[in-house]
């Protein structure tokens, strides 16, 4: 295949450089067809614009020189260490010859390559340090070089020096002076004729430059582009390219909005006999905020259309009880519901708590886990299909094949971040339309929540039931362990409960964290032996699990030690102390996870972060961050921020595109700005022609792009 004839769909293995070896490694990293390449956007850029004279060089400077090589050669340390060493001089201020040396490690491809010879001018950019060898003169360690023609008239368009140089992630061995060529080949080839997919009346609209030239200027910025500009990507060209990506996100949501309105679904009536079973299972006395997120609930739930609806709020805000009144609503107009959760203790959690509830009701709940009898889950799998069976509680185990209901009026999803984006959408098909309600205990900051969940209206919880008091945390070293022992012992001779909390269950050679098995007989045998202790782990039997946590929940013990199976799901009020062990090996969101089991009674908590001598700078971060605030959102904000996007919510598991340009940290003003054009675009397209015509762009190249299946 010729390169006249490539185009933008090609395979890059026919790209000039590329080949097969090289392509199936582009491949690996998503790159796959010349516009793919094209997508692949620089991290940072240099600037190395301005040539700094020798002998105005200083140590420690980072800097783009041009020099005449003198000489060039391979040379041996005592040691065995072979070292490219190269003598240049000034070739940019003939008479003001400051003379420096360039020097590679192990480099001896350089000398049979042939790479360097005496009179060529070369452009070298790096970092200019003092020779110790040199008499006073200055060396440059591995720097970047360019290396002009002989004839001194011609000045080619360098990619490495005299320009700001886009620097790119390398992809496995394919490092980024590489990607720059091939890069800039695959510009050279595209030219001007690459197919804009944005809408013309919404470029014309936000004065947004067309594609070509975004893709060429983001790659090799404008000469007269203020630096800063780039360096924080809000030159024009690269604002256009982030908001494509943006607008590419919201388009597909407003979509997914739409048709969510155009589907029948189930308008759930408010009758007497509604409000009064809620009365019956109600415990307490609901906040402000409960009240008001529980309206907005029932009115979707009244409405004719699907309910599609997040519920947030921080650990402890009374998520659960307001989602089982909703349960109710459902339940009197003679719909099952189905909860799901990512845990068998979480879910053997709700369904303790459910059927408490619904004692003075006459609906029916059971439990379906793994860990039930084969009979157990054939007969509950006939009275849910039969109808028998009003209300399920459950783990993956409810979108198995062979689950059916006879009527599915609503979904609830408990901790939805767990799942897969398709598991939801697999129990929703198990009813004609049900009401959908999602719930998560971990805030999500508002850029996040608009990717992750744009398709759902949102409620959030912003209040905590008065009884609830404030939980202290302090941050202990190795040495503070007796002292954090002696406070367990205190508080536990009050009446009260403590939690004590390791990374792992069991000892291994790899790691040298204490383990919880180990560190329970420790605990039960040395420690507190005046006391009751229990543990609870992942690799223990249901049975087991359900054992020790009503055990516990009862008083019959009086110490927990767990591992992180307790991070949800667990409300044991009279637990007011938690020792988390090795607390640096833990992420931020699950420290407050695990924090937010205490504090769930009138009286005073406190939870204790041990954590070795010197964790790194991020586990400081996230340490000093638990003892300054309890403020779930205030966390999630700067766990965003440590731990990026990508890592935030697995992004195969939550359904985050993985963007190539766009930053949700950095680009939160083009986010909000590109979903509410998007919006009011496919609301009021241009016209008919170009609304089909944008719809084949997300049809076709949403899913190709950003790896996302459709889901409808």
């Amino acid at each position: 295949m010729r390169a006249a004839k490539l185009t933008l769909t090609s395979e890059l293995m026919y790209l000039k450089g590329v080949g097969p070896a090289r392509a199936e490694r582009l491949a690996a990293r998503g790159l796959r067809t010349i516009e793919d390449l094209l997508y692949y956007a620089p991290f940072r850029y240099e600037d190395r614009t301005r040539l700094t004279a020798v002998r105005e060089l200083l140590a420690g400077q980072t800097a783009t020189i041009l020099v005449r090589v003198l000489t060039a050669g391979l040379t041996r340390t005592r040691k065995g260490l072979y070292i490219y060493d190269l003598a240049a001089v000034d070739a940019s201020r003939p008479g003001q010859q400051g003379m420096i040396r360039c020097k590679w490690f192990n480099a001896v491809y350089l000398d049979r390559s042939k790479i360097f010879r005496p009179g060529q001018r070369v452009f070298f950019y790096g970092k200019a340090e003092r020779d110790p060898f040199g008499a006073g003169n200055l060396q440059m360690i591995q720097p970047q070089f360019e290396i002009l023609p002989d004839d001194e008239a011609s000045q080619p368009d360098s990619l490495e020096v005299g320009r700001v140089v886009p620097i790119y992630e390398a992809v496995g061995k394919i490092g980024t002076r590489v990607l720059r060529r091939l890069v800039w080949t695959a510009l050279r080839l595209a030219g001007d004729d690459i197919p804009d997919p944005l809408p013309a009346s919404v470029r014309t609209k936000n004065r947004l430059v067309d594609c070509a030239a975004a893709l060429r200027l983001t790659h090799f910025p404008d000469p007269h582009q203020p630096i800063e500009d780039v360096a924080r990507f809000r030159a024009p060209a690269q604002v256009r390219l982030i908001f494509e990506e943006f607008f590419h996100l919201g388009a597909r949501l407003a979509l997914k909005r739409r048709q969510a309105k155009t589907k029948p679904g189930i308008a759930f009536a408010v009758t007497e006999e509604v409000r009064e079973a809620v009365k019956k299972i109600l415990p307490f006395h609901p906040t402000a905020a409960q009240k008001r997120v529980l309206k907005e609930i029932v009115d979707d739930m009244r409405s004719p259309r699907p309910m599609n609806r997040l519920l947030q709020g921080d650990v402890g805000s009374g998520k659960t009880i307001v989602a089982f009144q909703a349960a109710i609503l459902a339940l009197v107009n003679r719909a099952q519901v189905a909860l799901m959760a990512p845990t068998e203790i979480l879910a053997t959690q709700h369904y303790l708590f459910v059927k408490q509830l619904l004692a003075p009701l006459p609906f029916t709940a059971d439990l379906l886990i793994s860990g039930r009898k084969p009979s157990e889950k054939r007969d509950l799998k006939r009275r849910l299909a039969s109808g028998e069976l009003h209300l399920v509680v459950g783990t993956h185990a409810l979108i198995e094949s062979g689950v059916e209901f006879a009527k599915l009026g609503l979904v609830i999803v408990d901790e939805q971040h767990r799942f897969g984006v398709m598991e939801r959408f697999q129990l929703i098909r198990k009813g004609p339309s049900p009401d959908v309600l999602v719930m998560t205990a971990t805030p999500i900051p508002r850029t996040l929540a608009l990717t992750l969940y744009g398709d759902l209206d949102f409620s959030v919880i912003d209040q905590l039931p008065p009884n609830r008091s404030p939980i202290e945390t302090r941050r202990l070293s190795e040495a503070d362990r007796p002292a954090a022992f002696e406070m367990i012992r205190a508080k536990i001779r009050q009446g009260e409960q403590a939690y004590v909390v390791y990374p792992v269950i069991e000892e291994s050679r790899q790691s040298d964290l204490r383990p919880a098995v180990k560190m329970y007989e420790h605990l039960a045998a040395n420690v507190f032996p005046e006391f009751r202790v229990g543990l609870l782990h992942g690799r223990l039997a249901s049975a087991e699990k359900e054992d020790v946590m009503l055990r516990f929940k009862r008083g019959e013990l009086q110490i927990l030690v767990s591992t992180t199976v307790v991070e949800v799901g667990v409300d044991v009020p009279n637990a007011t102390v938690m020792l988390i062990e090795h607390a640096d090996r833990f992420g931020l969101a699950q420290l407050h996870q695990l924090r937010g089991r205490i504090g769930r009674g009138r009286k005073k908590s406190l939870c204790l972060l041990s954590a070795g001598e010197a964790p790194n700078e991020i586990a400081e971060e996230r340490l000093r961050t638990m003892a300054e605030t309890t403020d779930g959102f205030r966390i999630a904000e700067i766990d965003l921020k440590l731990r990026g996007p990508g890592e935030f919510f697995g992004t195969r598991q939550s359904g985050i595109p993985a963007f190539r340009i766009g930053n949700l940290l950095r680009d939160q003003e083009i986010l909000e700005w590109a979903k509410r054009e998007a919006a009011e675009f496919i609301e009021h397209p241009g016209s008919p022609e170009e609304m089909d015509a944008y719809l084949g762009v997300l049809r076709n190249e949403w899913p190709r792009r950003y790896g996302l299946a459709h889901v409808a």
